[in-house]
């Protein structure tokens, strides 16, 4: 027994010990992917050195003596540090994701490779001018030499298992386009949508629920909007409507279930008249957020290319994958995006020839269909052939209501889509410059908001925005194969809308109907955001005669609800109504915590915004029914304007339009209060416990944390924290969905403007920078705008060949 003893401690010592080395060689295999923050590298290519320096929170400053040189330096910055998710932009939009995770990514792959984006990028690059093919051959020179000196590849391929793929010149172009499958929906199920409640639905139905803005409009051009008026019992009388035809069954959708949220940014500025001489921006882009954030610090020093002996020193975020800073300042002007939601999509219906199927009525006759036959590679896998027919107007995607071939038009479809033109922003000094670049901008088309060191600003869209011809409605799809049917190009420059130096000495967007009358008709309603966030901010900047970065800051962070008051008071008289009951005295309990902000620890703000969504549900269930009488799987999409619609019927109360499960409004409003009651007092603790922060507890992780165990996941996420902020407020937030940065600057005073993001700057688990910044910008502290004193130099060297 001892002999078996002894030998049962030397295996259980070898294997602690060959565990040992198992654990140190993966260590070391780990930090030897690592990016190299110190010392001095030879890279071939550059003409003179370039400094690499990192402060405190890893913000990369660059100094070089040639703008290549720059360029390939932040090629090879962005290797080191985040090749992984520049692979994973590239490949979501190229509908390439199988070849990396194998036949589980297919779905996506389908959806993506008809767009035949890494095609259509290869196409764009080749038709892009000499200059800027050349600035990003050096870039992917900079990111493939990056790459290549990684001691080993970065940690996500060796948890996958797999190799990375050199980066290409048109992948630039793919990260870009990724940009477009962000901020257009690529399917526009929305227009789908009303194809069919279009057919359904009386036509006074229809426009009630899409119309395009009411009073809680704040354009930057014209005023509110008129609501139209309701159908009249005669048009549609939903008592009549079969109540089984709703899409849910009555209590049991949670409060996070939403019909009219849009995600969106928040951009505004002011004079420098307002300010202190310059012009003073904020900008907080809002996307959904993910470790490592999507952006990175940089600042850029150069020479200047029209004045040699000035310096260019632009600070920032650039966008890894592309040779540029997408936001910032460089002294002369600080310019931010905020997503225009205009209408970049159409849905052309298709009308096939009647004995050949493999052509299609166009405007000049029969033409045929183009046939792609595009293979998606699955890793470990067998390959998959998808079929694409292609016609003038773009692919064909899916059937109208009645059956209908439907090719989807789309922006970032078309040749000019995607240029490098905003590097030249890089080097702008007035804001009528920056307006000119921006107009020209190969980039789904965004609010630009621009201000200069001379005190005037400016807003326009930057982008490419079709010119529609012909008598359709870009709201539905529309047959293009009538003569003068489609679009034409681009609108030039002039026909862009334009505001520079406002009377008010400032200007906002978020997400809203920025303009009306011809340039609404031009830009197009692509589903943007109820005005309410956007009056929010106008009505701060209106409150205040100047104003300092601190000043900005304050708006970014505003989480009061003001939005939802109305609904608090409509909530109040609804429970004084209401039949006496211990739900009742709960809820009435739960109220009297209200503070008015969408703060953590409020369960009166989540009572009050869980019933206003149980109220627009259940109010829009009775069209979505009437729908399905003739669509039996239709869904309402997102009606981000759908408040005005349900208020205006609170407010009239028409018996008509209610389902027979409702006896009227006030049973209505009860019965859905009742409902948020039973749902959250079900859970631990009930309703005194359902606070704000425990709803909105983030979750920003890694793209590759659900697929570890727990222990490694929570390494790679972000903590679990309670964040304040919602949707129709200025400070945006919601679990996965924020500010991928905040900031505020006033052009040549940049030390005195602050920034933040989420998510940290590396994308390295062992870098001292993975996660940096997070903490502030959870608590919403700002840092300076400008990078800290460095704490780590690289020195990039030109690599001597041998004579």
């Amino acid at each position: 027994m001892i002999a078996v003893l002894r030998v049962i401690r030397r295996f259980l010592l070898a294997l602690l010990m060959l565990s040992l080395l198992l654990a140190g060689a993966a260590w070391l295999v780990l930090r030897g992917s690592l990016p190299r923050y110190e010392g001095a590298v030879d890279v071939a290519g550059l003409s003179a050195p370039v400094t690499v320096e990192r402060d405190a929170l890893g913000s990369v400053t660059l100094r070089a003596q040639d703008h290549g040189d720059l360029v390939r330096a932040l090629g090879y910055v962005h290797a080191q540090e985040r090749f992984f998710e520049m692979d994973l932009m590239r490949r979501q939009a190229a509908g390439e994701l199988a070849e990396l995770f194998g036949p589980r990514a297919l779905v996506a792959d389908r959806k993506a490779r008809p767009h035949r984006m890494r095609a259509r990028s290869s196409a764009i690059l080749e038709g892009l001018p000499v200059e800027q093919r050349q600035l990003l051959d050096v870039y992917r020179d900079g990111v493939n030499q990056g790459l290549d000196a990684l001691s080993a590849r970065p940690f996500p391929y060796l948890l996958t298992r797999t190799k990375p793929v050199a980066w290409r010149s048109e992948d630039s172009i793919l990260a870009v386009k990724a940009m477009y499958f962000m901020l257009n929906e690529a399917g526009d199920l929305r227009e789908l949508s009303y194809s069919i409640m279009r057919a359904a639905l009386p036509e006074t139905a229809y426009r009630f629920l899409t119309a395009s803005g009411g009073a809680w409009d704040a354009p930057l051009i014209g005023t509110a909007l008129d609501w139209p008026e309701p159908p009249s019992a005669d048009e549609l009388d939903l008592r009549k409507v079969d109540p089984s035809l709703m899409f849910r069954s009555l209590g049991d959708s949670p409060d996070e279930y939403n019909t009219d949220d849009v995600p969106g940014s928040n951009s505004f500025a002011v004079s420098g008249r307002l300010a202190d001489g310059a012009a003073l921006i904020a900008n907080d882009m809002h996307l959904k957020l993910r470790v490592p954030n999507i952006w990175f610090r940089t600042r850029l020093i150069y020479p200047n290319s029209r004045n040699p002996a000035r310096m260019n020193d632009i600070s920032g975020v650039s966008l890894p994958g592309t040779p540029a800073i997408a936001v910032g300042s460089n002294g002369q002007v600080a310019w931010s995006f905020t997503n225009s939601y205009g209408d970049f999509l159409d849905w052309v219906r298709v009308t096939p020839h009647p004995g050949n199927g493999s052509q299609y009525r166009s405007a000049t006759g029969w033409k045929n269909i183009t046939v792609h036959h595009e293979i998606l590679q699955a890793r470990g896998g067998p390959d998959e052939v998808l079929v694409v027919h292609e016609t003038e107007w773009g692919p064909i995607l899916t059937a109208d209501h009645d059956g209908t071939p439907l090719a989807l038009a789309w922006t970032a479809h078309r040749p000019g889509a995607v240029n490098m033109d905003l590097v030249r922003l890089e080097e702008a000094e007035t804001v009528a410059e920056a307006v000119a670049i921006a107009h020209n901008a190969g980039i789904p088309a965004q609010n630009f908001t621009v201000g200069d060191r001379e005190g005037r600003i400016a807003w326009t869209i930057a982008g490419r925005i079709p010119v529609r011809t012909g008598d359709f409605d870009p709201m539905l799809p529309a047959d293009w194969s009538l003569p003068g049917v489609g679009w034409n190009g681009w609108l030039m420059p002039s026909q862009l809308p334009l505001i520079v130096d406002p009377p008010s000495q400032r200007l906002w967007t978020a997400n809203a109907r920025t303009v009306d009358g011809l340039m609404l008709e031009r830009l197009g309603n692509g589903g943007y955001d109820l005005g309410a966030r956007a009056k929010q901010i106008r009505d701060s900047l209106h409150e205040r005669k100047r104003f300092s970065p601190a000043d900005m800051l304050r708006i970014q962070l505003d989480d009061r609800a003001l939005f939802l008051d109305r609904w608090r008071h409509l909530l109040e008289i609804t429970l004084d109504r209401a039949e006496a009951a211990p739900w009742r005295a709960k809820m009435k309990h739960a109220l009297n915590d209200w503070d008015g902000h969408a703060s953590t620890k409020s369960v009166a703000y989540r009572v009050v915004r869980a019933f206003r969504q149980e109220v627009v549900n259940s109010v829009l269930e009775g069209f979505e029914a009437a729908v399905r009488q003739t669509d039996a799987d239709f869904v309402l999409p997102t009606l981000s304007q759908a408040e005005h619609a349900v208020w205006a019927l609170i407010e009239r109360r028409p018996q008509h339009l209610l389902l027979s499960i409702y006896a009227g409004w006030d049973d209505l409003l009860a019965k859905s209060a009742k409902r948020v009651a039973g749902r959250m007092q079900s859970q631990p603790g009930g309703i005194a416990a359902r606070n704000w922060g425990e709803r909105n507890t983030a979750r920003i992780r890694h793209p590759l944390s659900q697929s570890l165990p727990g222990f490694l996941a929570n390494r790679l996420d972000m903590p679990e924290d309670a964040l304040p902020g919602d949707s129709k407020m200025p400070r945006v937030q919601s679990p996965d969905f924020g500010a991928s940065n905040r900031f505020a600057v006033t052009p040549g005073n940049e030390e005195h403007g602050y920034f933040g993001m989420p998510g940290g700057q590396s994308g390295h688990p062992l870098s001292p920078y993975y996660g940096s910044g997070h903490d502030d910008w959870v608590a919403g502290k700002p840092t300076s705008f400008l990078p800290g004193p460095p704490e780590q130099t690289l020195r990039l060297s030109p690599q001597v060949t041998a004579q």
